[in-house]
């Protein structure tokens, strides 16, 4: 009972292991287990079925034929285990380890040295001989398409093709047996190319795709924060400063006992909470910059800060014909500006000017705080199409 739950138990894991996968990575998996079976389907059929005979015959056809069979089961195993390997190297994950390489080249060696000895003792021939060499590098060209281009594989499978039809003329097999295994292998060689280097290209811009969309993801998240803390710096920095400047004029009057002190404070205070309400409105991405009232709430926080400003067009964006992106995108404009003037400079005067040149909506601001210095690498004046 307890191996009963056992074996149910491992069923539910394989289960949910399977429906926890994405999509994506089912049909990865999915490709991957297809290329490890393909070697041990060609195995059963084309590499078993024509050694009926060889166990018909004497000792040495048969401890052949089973070597032949050991070896080869042993290349389909070492071909599953480069599989995954092999597909990192082709989506340039991870380079591919040569030596893994070794031992599969090796038994590939071994087993068409045992398919000659096969049909040098008779153990196999004509249509059976074909369908042993058609198996023959399948194994190990599965992973191996994959490390390679394409005309590199095609001309190293033409070499071990004449390579294995010269050996198997050598021992005698008639030239009709020969053309025959000579497209068996060049079969066998394309049934690889055809099978394993789309489904890894497929593979491959799928996992593309995903990243390209995860890297957006995370592109949309670093340019939600950067505009979070972009409000955040134009909500508190040009309030904080306006708080500071009345915070210091109500010290000042109130040291000289003059009442308009608790004026500045109460107006010290709706500034704090109108802070507030706009870190709210910025935390919920609701805030819009609205370049009428930045350019009137520009003039009154200047103007408080004893500084002449002056708003030239100011009933003018509507007027002019600037589409509503224009206006949100220069006003905040306007209201980095004053923030500016305010932290960078000592201006007494400050000309804040929107007009209309050649279809485009330009803003200049201008102020005589700036030092010589930084007018020689002042930017120009902001324009909005």
């Amino acid at each position: 009972m307890k191996e009963l739950d056992t074996v149910i138990g491992r069923v539910r894991g394989w289960r949910r292991g399977w429906t926890e996968r994405t999509k994506l990575q089912r049909i990865d998996l999915y490709t991957r287990l297809t290329l490890c079976a393909l070697p041990w389907v060609f195995l059963v059929t084309w590499g078993l079925l024509p050694l009926g005979k060889a166990f018909g015959q004497g000792p040495v056809p048969v401890s052949l034929a089973a070597a032949f069979l050991v070896v080869n089961a042993v290349q389909c195993l070492l071909s599953n285990r480069n599989v995954d390997p092999a597909f990192a190297h082709y989506r340039g994950l991870a380079p591919f380890p040569l030596r893994r390489l070794r031992l599969p080249a090796v038994l590939l060696a071994v087993l068409t040295g045992l398919l000659v000895a096969l049909a040098a003792v008779g153990g196999v021939e004509d249509a059976g001989l074909s369908l042993l060499v058609l198996d023959l590098p399948l194994a190990f060209a599965t992973p191996y398409v994959l490390l390679v281009p394409v005309r590199t594989y095609l001309l190293r499978c033409a070499v071990c093709a004449v390579a294995v039809v010269v050996l198997l003329g050598a021992v005698g097999v008639p030239g009709r047996t020969l053309f025959g295994s000579a497209v068996s292998l060049l079969v066998g060689t394309l049934l690889v190319l055809i099978s394993t280097r789309p489904s890894a290209w497929s593979l491959s811009v799928m996992w593309q795709a995903e990243e390209a969309r995860d890297m957006q993801a995370r592109l949309a998240v670093a340019e939600e924060r950067l505009r979070f803390g972009r409000d955040m710096h134009d909500v508190l920095g040009r309030n904080l400063a306006v708080i500071a400047l009345k915070s210091e004029l109500a010290v000042e009057l109130a040291q000289r006992g003059n009442a308009a002190a608790v004026d500045q404070m109460v107006e010290v205070q709706r500034i704090a909470r109108a802070s507030q309400q706009e870190v709210r409105d910025v935390v919920r991405g609701y805030r819009e910059a609205d370049l009428p009232t930045e350019l009137l709430g520009a003039k009154g926080v200047l103007e408080a800060a004893g500084i002449t400003c002056t708003v030239e067009g100011a009933d003018g964006p509507a007027g002019i014909g600037a589409p509503p992106a224009v206006q949100a995108a220069l006003g905040w404009v306007v209201r980095e500006a004053a923030t500016n003037v305010l932290r960078h400079g000592d201006p007494r005067v400050c000309v804040i000017r929107l007009r209309t040149v050649a279809g485009s909506v330009v803003l200049e601001v201008e102020n005589d705080g700036v030092a010589e210095d930084d007018r020689a690498g002042a930017a120009p004046a902001g324009e909005g199409g």
